[in-house]
């Protein structure tokens, strides 16, 4: 993968709690891509309005943000149809390309709790240090967001929606289980004998 490409080109990547990134119907995403505020490992804290400048020109260009496997710029496994800042981070939502082999790997490795990361691929065009030697980037080209395996921001994971749904359903089925069970148990203390 020694290309053009990659010349200049950081990566940072971030891991979220189950309610930051889910895929529906095995190929739907969404989620954080990147926090605003949090150091992560490397030292660097991504700013408020950073990705701004970037959106809006691949908008008027017509063009958009990448989804790529590992940050491999040969394995584009789906599309982001949204790309935006929030005051949280920076909010993708996007589609896994059921057509393409990789995705549908990708589907089921998130889904079984194999891949649980986000990355962003960006050169930095503003960016200073802090007095704790921390990098504030406060103006960042983005070029893609990648489903990755070993994210940087530790502080909570990627979950399936499906799992969190049959999670839930499993839980549903236990209380009705118990309701049946006590209805049971009152009628039985009930009866004459």
């Amino acid at each position: 993968m020694n290309n053009i490409y990659l010349q200049g080109l950081e990566t940072k990547f971030a891991r979220f709690d189950a309610a930051a990134l889910t895929v529906t119907k095995g190929r739907e995403i969404e989620g954080y891509a990147s926090l605003f505020g949090t150091c992560d490992q490397g030292g660097d804290i991504v700013a408020r309005g950073a990705y701004a400048a970037c959106l809006k020109r691949l908008a008027g260009d017509g063009r958009r943000v990448k989804m790529l496997w590992q940050h491999d710029p040969t394995e584009p496994i789906g599309i982001w149809d949204e790309v935006r800042e929030d005051g949280h981070g920076l909010y993708v939502k996007g589609r896994l390309l059921k057509e393409v082999a990789r995705a549908r790997e990708a589907a089921a490795l998130i889904e079984a709790g194999a891949i649980d990361g986000l990355s962003i691929g960006y050169r930095t065009v503003r960016a200073a240090k802090d007095g704790q030697g921390r990098r504030l980037l406060s103006e960042v080209e983005l070029w893609e967001v990648s489903l990755v395996t070993f994210p940087m921001l530790p502080e909570a994971r990627v979950s399936a929606a499906a799992e969190a749904d049959e999670a839930k359903a499993g839980a549903d089925l236990r209380d009705l289980a118990r309701v049946f069970d006590d209805a049971r148990a009152r009628l039985a203390v009930r009866k004459p004998r």
